[in-house]
């Protein structure tokens, strides 16, 4: 099973960006995960053919499966 954090963002056209990192810890919390993006969005780390990102939407972990049939 392959985890992954996603980081969604709102930039300045409104339109959602999502940033994904590999392997987060298991015991992240969701307080760690929304300091993180209010320090992306501070020190304007990234910025997308939208403009900036401008305000935080959603963390989340998600899982994928594969299953080997032959």
């Amino acid at each position: 099973m392959t985890k992954t954090l996603e980081l969604v963002f709102r930039n300045a056209t409104g339109r959602e960006v999502v940033i994904s990192l590999a392997d987060p810890r298991d015991d992240l919390v969701a307080a760690e995960a929304v300091a993180v993006m209010e320090q992306i969005i501070a020190k304007n780390i990234f910025t997308t053919t939208g403009g900036d990102l401008m305000q935080p939407v959603e963390a989340r972990i998600s899982t994928r499966d594969a299953v080997v049939l032959a």
